[in-house]
């Protein structure tokens, strides 16, 4: 049983890598992600959020968050308070009435202990309750211990905003060295170098785009090309459809503008084997869908843009 169980494992162990490149497609960056983004290279690219909100001032409290959760009676004020008046009161009824604890008829010792515990215990449920924060009216707001509550949003490590401000910002930031500059006509642009890309990719060969990638970018995607050459396949792409382009990202950092457009598109990626012409990957008849982001780079100003990243959705 246990060398059953041992050799099923094994075997899982086995298929495992297998299992995990069955849906990589081979178009130009291997459905992997690469290159550089600047300051960026090691933050996600993501959609601009709808709503202007920023993480130091949300616009819309999260659930979790909006309303602080009432207080609950501390166990002082519940059943130690309770105890405490039911012990006061009835020490004052014994005294009152001339039936004391102690041996003579008086206060005695015992009666003063739980006098003196009965009144500590009253003091701190009422010095609890004076020192309950008050209800916050918004997020962030309001006095007492809800102010000084950790808000996860403000914390979170952001390596750099996505929002709408930021792409604003940095279009007005590109547009002070290009006023030409449009984000809506910039997919055309992106376009053209995406389609340039493919095609060099397909034959293998970078150079024949080098004039819109960089050349750090160039030389992942050669060595991609390389590996295909080295074992004989072609990879093959057709009937390449282009669903959206979007501008996401804008900045400007070390002298050079940098532009993140999300790419959703479909086509036929399938690769073969450059003698046989058999696929060994891929479909013929099935188009992918994916979507990626990439970047783009020039030096500040009216300048050509060159690839610079591609990075999975």
């Amino acid at each position: 049983m246990k060398r059953s169980v041992a050799i099923a494992c094994l075997a899982i162990i086995a298929l495992a890598p297998v299992l995990l490149v069955t849906d990589a497609w081979a178009r130009a960056g291997g459905g992997s992600s690469g290159g550089s983004r600047g300051s960026r290279s090691y933050s996600s690219p993501t959609r601009p959020s709808p709503s202007p909100a920023t993480p130091s001032q949300p616009s819309t409290p999260p659930s979790s968050f909006q309303q602080p959760q009432p207080q609950r009676p501390g166990w002082g004020s519940g059943l130690m308070g309770g105890i405490a008046g039911f012990a006061l009161g009835g020490l004052l009824g014994s005294m009152l009435f001339g039936h004391g604890m102690g041996m003579g008829g008086g206060i005695g010792l015992l009666e003063i202990l739980l006098i003196a515990g009965g009144a500590f215990l009253l003091f701190r449920m009422m010095r609890s309750r004076q020192a309950a924060p008050e209800p916050a009216q918004g997020y962030g707001q309001g006095g007492g211990q809800w102010q000084s509550q950790p808000q996860p949003q403000m914390y979170q490590a952001q390596p750099a905003e996505t929002g709408p401000g930021d792409l604003d910002r940095g279009v007005a930031n590109i547009r002070r060295m290009d006023s030409g500059f449009d984000p809506a006509r910039f997919g055309d642009s992106a376009s053209d170098i995406f389609f340039k890309v493919q095609a060099a990719w397909m034959n293998r060969d970078m150079s024949q785009a080098s004039g819109a990638i960089t050349p750090e970018m160039g030389d992942i995607l050669q060595k991609d090309c390389d590996r295909l050459r080295s074992q004989g396949r072609i990879n093959r792409l057709e009937n390449i459809a282009v669903r959206s382009v979007t501008v996401t990202e804008a900045w400007q950092e070390s002298g050079q503008d940098y532009v993140t457009v999300d790419f959703l598109a479909n086509l036929l990626d399938y690769t073969v084997d450059e003698r046989s012409g058999q696929v060994v990957e891929g479909n013929r008849t099935d188009p992918v869908k994916f979507e990626e982001f990439w970047t783009f780079t020039r030096p500040v100003g009216p300048n050509a843009w060159r690839l610079s990243a591609i990075q999975q959705a």
